[in-house]
């Protein structure tokens, strides 16, 4: 792939701030120090950024030519609640808290699009820069949505991409439809009686009735949705009890629901609600259920994919993109944003020997050699789709 010689020339840069935001990570909603930096880097090149979207968030907005059309294009910039242990010179300085998901590199590449495309100015239209928060936990993007985003930047398409360390070194890669699953959660509640663990005929055993619960959950991918639907139940966290001869009065058991069709979504909790709630009865106790459902799916459109499968053809040649079979099982909360505007979600992958820590591994860390790649593809799109007519 040919990079911008300006990108190519600003890598050291780019390496810089990508390791100054990874030393110092922040949790959704809390990305003072990151919004702060990212919107006095875009206000040096020219933007015009609007803080306080979703408290930390941020859309920089680079307007040039005559034309109505416009782009927004999304990074996140939150990190996770690990403990990091890579070992870096330039690791997370607070304990607990780890750009263990690349956000810090996301964030980096658009950064570095910016430049370039205000640089170059080699568009007709409006590029609005998204810089996200809260993409982890809170629903960043769903906020940012509630607050009004496309009504006060207005984008005829948005567009996002996430790296991946489980695919090859620059490979870019698409799926028109469901890419990413919905994903919610169901805190369950099994009421008991307690008592001595040497006259088990006094109590009602939260235990015993919560290990039925959590095998009569694992037939109702196998039994009760179709095999062709995409559907995962992880019995997460299983918390009762505090010593061998106390049974104690209840147990608590979360779960973690991931899917892709809505009627599959709702009848998922159906079958989870009736199995918690009558193998309780079944064992004379009482479950309740606490079902909060989180992001939905993330569904791509087909026109945007195919135009930027299309660019990345061109940008990285034939032999770096491929068309994922099936989606991925992890969630997204910029589903929102493609549910009200056209766009798509993709991959970049960073693998080069294969061994490198998954996503969400406290000894992850991002590839930096990606960012001149995600920054030159960044600005190729702006400018590529504000040049159709």
């Amino acid at each position: 792939m040919t990079l911008n010689v300006n990108l190519t020339n600003s890598m050291p840069e780019l390496v810089a701030i990508r390791r100054d935001l990874h030393a110092h990570p922040e949790l959704g909603l809390e990305e003072v120090r990151t919004s702060s930096f990212v919107a006095t880097c875009l206000e040096s090149l020219g933007y015009t950024v609007t803080r306080g979207l979703a408290r930390t968030g941020l859309v920089a907005t680079l307007k040039n030519g005559t034309s109505s059309r416009s782009i927004g294009i999304r990074a996140d910039m939150d990190a996770l609640p690990i403990f990091e242990e890579t070992g870096l010179d330039y690791a997370s300085k607070t304990p607990g808290l780890m750009h263990a998901c690349g956000h810090d590199g996301h964030t980096t590449m658009l950064l570095g699009a910016a430049r370039a495309i205000a640089e170059r100015k080699n568009f007709d239209g409006t590029v609005h820069l998204i810089f996200q928060p809260a993409e982890e936990n809170f629903g960043g993007a769903k906020i940012m949505m509630d607050e009004g985003l496309f009504d006060r930047f207005p984008c005829d398409a948005v567009f996002a991409l996430h790296n991946e360390p489980g695919l090859p070194f620059g490979q870019f890669a698409f799926r028109e439809g469901p890419i990413m699953a919905a994903v919610d959660e169901a805190r369950i509640t099994v009421h008991g009686l307690g008592g001595h663990g040497a006259e088990p005929q006094e109590t009602a055993d939260p235990i015993v009735c919560g290990a039925s619960i959590v095998m009569a959950l694992q037939s109702i991918v196998s039994r009760n949705i179709h095999p062709m639907d995409p559907t995962v139940i992880t019995v997460g966290s299983f918390h009762s009890g505090s010593a061998s001869n106390i049974i104690p009065e209840r147990a608590e058991i979360v779960v973690g629901i991931r899917s892709f069709d809505p009627k599959v979504r709702d009848e998922l909790e159906r079958r989870i609600r009736l199995v918690a709630e009558n193998q309780a009865q079944s064992f004379g106790m009482r479950a309740t259920v606490d079902y909060q459902r989180s992001y939905d799916a993330t569904i791509n459109h087909k026109a945007e994919t195919d135009f930027v499968r299309d660019l990345a053809v061109r940008f990285a040649g034939a032999e770096k993109v491929v068309d994922l079979e099936r989606p991925f099982m992890g969630s997204e909360d910029f589903a929102y944003m493609l549910k009200d505007r056209p766009g798509t979600y993709f991959f970049l992958g960073s693998s080069v020997t294969g061994t490198e820590k998954s996503l969400h591994h406290p000894g992850y860390n991002f590839n930096d050699d990606l960012l001149p790649i995600g920054a030159a593809f960044w600005t190729e799109l702006a400018e590529a789709y504000l040049a159709r007519a």
